[in-house]
């Protein structure tokens, strides 16, 4: 158990399974995208980490970016998606492959399609690390699927409790 703040986490995913669900990820990308050249887009803070990793594994040529949303404080979604740092960078024509820590809500990805739209990508998918399909309640489809998790509050491995947990090479579940 740790503590983070005023709120104790257990463990929950293994380093061992997050490797596992990137690789299978990585080779569902690779498979799908052939010869093109695509544009990862990590999602900060969150994703860091699993963009960090996602590229050690990808063998193709890409290429990478990031953009800063924000929708949290605490453990509780805001519902307002902000952006707080944005893409600068050309994407007309170019493959898009938006990596996400983790899909609950789906409200960023809103944000995001719409973002992506206006700048004429010509083919826009969506990867996450972790869904939690109880949460989500959008229609956008998401194309790569690490690893499903029930609606629980999680840390580690680049997502946090109010900063804290980043850096856990595990996954941890808020303790009930």
């Amino acid at each position: 158990m740790i503590q983070l703040h005023d709120k104790q986490f257990v463990p929950f995913i293994s380093a061992k399974e997050i490797d596992f669900a990137i690789t299978k990820m990585v080779a569902q990308v690779e498979d799908d995208f052939g010869d093109d050249i695509p544009i990862f887009i990590g999602v900060l803070n969150g994703s860091f980490m699993v963009v960090a990793d996602f590229l050690k594994k990808y063998k193709k040529h890409c290429e990478v970016s990031f953009i800063k949303m924000a929708s949290y404080e605490g453990t509780e979604t805001t519902h307002d998606v902000k952006q707080l740092i944005g893409l600068n960078q050309d994407l007309t024509g170019r493959t898009v492959v938006i990596i996400e820590d983790i899909v609950d809500t789906g409200n960023t990805l809103v944000e995001l399609k719409e973002l992506f739209k206006k700048q004429n990508v010509k083919h826009l998918k969506i990867a996450t690390l972790f869904f939690k399909p109880e949460a989500y309640k959008k229609d956008i489809k998401i194309d790569y699927i690490g690893i499903r998790i029930p609606n629980k509050f999680i840390v580690g491995y680049g997502l946090d409790y109010d900063g804290l947990g980043r850096n856990l090479a595990e996954v941890y579940k808020l303790a009930e």
